[in-house]
């Protein structure tokens, strides 16, 4: 079950992801930008990396006009959850495809960069379907090549456990990538199916990133410069992704600061920031690991968003520090991509360095990903 899945059934509670404990948020407040930003937002393709519906499907009118008006040209959304299965995966999948086929409209699924492009063009949210947990592969290389055809272009090798594949953030230090992980990742690279190492540990991070021929990406995650966490990437890590031509996405989430504190939009732009001073303008973006709907604080689903936490400790995919509301302040709202554009004009970066986080550099990265 992923987070999606949680947002509409706060009873289940064994969400692979976290973020929209509902889709009917009590604070969503979004300040004013400038106009400069709203502009350059508005010509944009604004990619999150990792962002979900976040309601059931089908989708409510309510979450359609959320859809509509938050700016968002394409998103990467989790497909099944912890401990999957296949056919638990492919019937999500198959409500994806329900939704997108009730509002063509609205939504467009992505496989190619020329989907991307047909969805700013057409003022329509693409949806690019990526694994985070890898049960529904079941170590059989062939259900790659499976789930490729069935649209799903983004693949991680283990999530905060250990994996057939490779070792997650959570598992033992000393081990990586295995001997079928290295398989797989040529299998990814034959099938152009991107890599995404943001749950890996620093070894399977490192063998990945030695072992594959194309870019690999980290689509949520921070630096461990500003803050040192299980999911933050170091310095190293930052550099050897950018010599691939990866991007890293950074994300929304506590783990941006100490706990107890709240993470706050400098803290947000002190990641921000740092990436781009290791890797470079071309090779940093946005994977917030929220939804389109902001994080819902009421006191209600704070209580329901407890006993996740207590499932996620008890279950061991909990990761440290995994102790507060899933939210930046200040970037609790549909329209955060375009926040954090407003916020980078106002450090001094110029408009050019501020599309390219803004979604071009996923952009390019898919295309040398994905192309024969």
């Amino acid at each position: 079950m992923n987070r999606r899945q949680f947002a509409s059934n706060a009873g289940s509670l064994l969400g692979l992801s976290m973020g929209g404990v509902s889709a009917f948020p009590a604070q969503a407040v979004s300040p004013e930008v400038s106009a400069g930003a709203r502009g350059l937002y508005r010509r944009a393709v604004v990619l999150d990396c990792n962002l979900d519906l976040g309601e059931s499907l089908p989708l409510s009118q309510a979450s359609l006009d959320t859809c509509r008006s938050s700016g968002l040209t394409v998103i990467k959304t989790t497909i099944g959850g912890i401990g999957e299965t296949l056919e638990g995966t492919v019937s999500e999948m198959a409500l994806y495809q329900q939704a997108i086929e009730f509002h063509p409209d609205v939504l467009i699924q992505v496989r190619s960069v020329a989907d991307i492009a047909a969805a700013k063009r057409e003022k329509r949210l693409g949806i690019i379907f990526s694994f985070e947990g890898v049960s529904m592969l079941d170590g059989k290389l062939e259900r790659i090549e499976l789930f490729r055809h069935l649209g799903v272009r983004v693949m991680q090798l283990s999530y905060n456990d250990a994996s057939p594949f490779a070792s997650g953030v959570m598992s033992s230090p000393a081990s990586g990538l295995t001997e079928l992980g290295h398989a797989a990742v040529a299998k990814m690279n034959e099938l152009g199916v991107a890599i995404d190492l943001s749950h890996a540990n620093a070894a399977t991070t490192r063998d990945a990133m030695a072992a594959s021929s194309r870019p690999v990406l980290i689509t949520h995650a921070g630096c461990s410069a500003i803050h040192d966490h299980p999911r933050n990437k170091t310095d190293e890590q930052l550099r050897t992704l950018a010599d691939k031509g990866g991007v890293i996405g950074i994300y929304d989430l506590p783990y941006l600061t100490a706990s107890p504190r709240q993470p706050e939009i400098k803290d947000y732009m002190d990641h921000l920031a740092h990436a781009l001073s290791v890797c470079g303008e071309d090779h940093v973006g946005i994977g917030s690991d929220q939804s389109v709907q902001p994080f819902d604080i009421s006191p209600k689903a704070m209580e329901e968003f407890q006993q996740l936490l207590a499932k996620r400790r008890a279950m061991g995919v909990a990761a440290p520090e995994e102790d507060r509301p899933l939210y930046v302040v200040g970037l609790n709202t549909p329209n955060r991509c375009e926040i954090i554009a407003d916020n980078l004009l106002k450090r001094g970066y110029p408009p050019r360095v501020a599309e390219k986080v803004l979604g071009s550099n996923f952009v390019r990265a898919f295309n040398d990903i994905w192309k024969a």
